[in-house]
């Protein structure tokens, strides 16, 4: 038998041998391309059948897709259908409709020195504003000279926007004097990250494939802050495509220890605020951009409640986890300028109203905080001090890769927003090629089916959480990887608080005034910024960390940063 058997074969043609030959090999090829995708499961022929199927039907399908919605990089426009509502409860919180009360400042003179003045907090220049001891554009004149003075050794900015900060400005004062005072925000300065579109000046987003891109769009946050009398004079330095600090014209460094760098993609807004270059910055996060460059700059910044503020006009890494939020001198800055960009924007599907009770009208004796093993227990002492409750704390959940599930999403979503960018193979150009150029290749394999699943696991994950946030707010480490990972994820707000400094490490042997700073992040649930804003607000009532002033001037005696400076080790994924 087996002697007919192989006699018929071997009177199989040579080309029909080869044909057979090829599509076995073919299947095996595409077997091990499977493996990539985790399912290797197929046997050749099913192999085949999909491979043949995928050409005729879902070749045609990405064609058509990608020529309706990614001509144009960075997600600006054609938003996804599908929505992320980080939102755990219909509670409704009292006065949600109203804006915030602020603190009525009395007694506050103008001080003799441009330093103090750069210094002082939005309520303290709006009542210098208000009183009339300062104007506008003596303001905007402060901090273009403190910008341009201090950017050759931070490398922070990216364009001044003098032309249009006069002009605001002008209107600003002129308004004042028929009697109009817009609020708190009324001539103040300001500084946007460079993601954030303003007419007739470029967004480049920190890349140099954009550098020279002009987008005629007028962001709502920027709208709002232009409502409110703010003044824009810069925008400021975003990591390229908003990952990390390096950008196309050099990297960020950290005002408290200039030898470092800052940090995170919203690199320029933490070190101009730092420095006292501007009072108030706008940044972004999607995983760690706020936490980590406040954090290591020394100042105090918001991440909130996803969907609190919108995007529009903004360059969009990732629709379901994005947010903007405040760099400022204190939480109760931050809370003047939450309450100015908070709001609904009819052109992003993922924001919202969102009822924010009044921080300035918090009972904090009526809340339980917990604190967590990384803590920073001056907080704890302090708020404990002031009638807090206080508890030892652990947010508790089983789902054990939060931090891949942040990875797909985060990357899945970008490659969408830059698809084109990618395929004309502009990421050979990319400042640094183990950011996002690797990470989007890979991202390129992440099956469909998986990203759902890691979305799946997601929703998991905040069921979980939601079971385990018993207290009202929690205090711990504001850059821990895993928890930045898993805040981001959640959606839920932090806002991250100077708390005191130590000597950087190996310092030189005549000493010097550069300091590393220690920060911690104050959490609490979705909504419920109010909580952690009035928190941070007690605790800095009666401390000073968040009134000092980095050592840019005056090293020390003998101090002198090294050329070349030394590199901090990078971390990956600070979007």
């Amino acid at each position: 038998m087996r002697e007919v058997l192989e006699i018929k074969f071997w009177s199989i043609p040579d080309s029909e041998n080869n044909k057979c030959s090829e599509k076995i090999n073919k299947g095996s090829q595409l077997r091990e391309a499977f493996k990539m995708l985790d399912a290797n499961f197929f046997d050749d022929t099913k192999v085949l059948d999909i491979a043949r199927e995928a050409k005729e039907l879902n070749l045609p399908i990405f064609a058509a897709n990608r020529e309706l919605v990614t001509s144009e990089n960075g997600g600006l426009h054609n938003p996804s259908c599908l929505i992320f509502n980080p939102e755990w409860t219909d509670e409704q919180v009292e006065n949600a409709s109203n804006r915030f009360s602020y603190p009525t400042l009395s007694g506050i003179q103008r001080p003799k020195t441009e330093e103090d003045i750069a210094f002082m907090s939005i309520l303290e220049l709006g009542e210098l504003i208000r009183t009339k001891q300062i104007t506008s554009l003596e303001l905007v004149q402060i901090f273009l000279r403190r910008l341009k003075r201090y950017n050759p050794v931070l490398e922070s900015v990216i364009t001044y926007t003098d032309e249009l900060a006069y002009k605001q400005a002008k209107e600003a004062d002129e308004l004042l004097a028929k009697g109009v005072y817009l609020g708190p925000l009324h001539g103040i300065p300001y500084g946007l990250k460079d993601i954030i579109a303003v007419p007739g000046y470029k967004t480049t987003w920190g890349s140099r494939s954009f550098k020279d891109q002009v987008l005629n769009i007028e962001a709502w946050v920027y709208k709002r802050l232009k409502s409110a009398g703010a003044v824009l004079v810069a925008k400021l330095v975003s990591g390229s495509l908003a990952y990390d600090d390096i950008w196309f014209g050099g990297r960020t460094r950290n005002p408290w220890n200039i030898e470092e760098f800052s940090t995170g993609s919203s690199a320029g807004p933490a070190a101009s605020t730092s420095a006292g270059m501007v009072p108030f910055a706008i940044g972004s996060e999607t995983a760690g951009s706020i936490t980590y460059p406040a954090a290591r700059c020394g100042v105090t910044a918001l991440r909130p409640t996803f969907g609190t503020v919108g995007r529009t006009g903004v360059m969009s890494i990732a629709e379901s986890l994005d947010k903007l939020g405040p760099f400022c001198r204190s939480a109760a800055d931050c809370t003047v300028v939450l309450d100015t960009i908070r709001g609904k924007d009819p052109d992003d599907l993922s924001s919202r109203y969102i009822p924010l009770d009044d921080p300035f009208s918090v009972d904090i004796k009526r809340l339980t905080v917990g604190y967590t093993d990384d803590a920073e227990m001056e907080v704890v002492n302090v708020l404990k001090s002031k009638g807090v409750k206080t508890v030892p704390f652990k947010l508790n959940y089983t789902v054990d890769s939060v931090q891949g599930i942040l990875n797909f999403t985060m990357d899945v979503e970008m490659l969408a927003h830059f698809d084109e960018w990618q395929r004309t193979r502009q990421d050979d150009l990319y400042e640094a090629q183990d950011q996002w150029p690797t990470e989007l290749r890979r991202a390129r394999v992440i099956p469909a089916v998986d990203y759902v699943q890691a979305q799946r696991a997601r929703r998991k994950l905040i069921q979980e959480v939601k079971k385990s946030f018993t207290v009202d707010a929690f205090i711990g480490n504001a850059t821990d990887w895993e928890r930045v990972c898993l805040g981001n994820l959640v959606g839920f707000p932090v806002i991250v608080v100077p708390t005191g400094f130590k000597n950087i490490s190996n310092p030189p042997s005549e000493g010097t005034r550069r300091r590393t700073t220690i920060t911690t992040g104050i959490y609490a649930r979705p909504n419920h910024d109010h909580i952690a804003l009035a928190l941070a607000m007690a605790y800095q009532s009666v401390t000073y960390h968040h009134k000092q002033r980095p050592p840019i001037d005056n090293l020390g005696p003998s101090d002198i940063m090294p050329y070349p400076p030394t590199t901090i080790p990078h971390r990956r994924l600070h979007p």
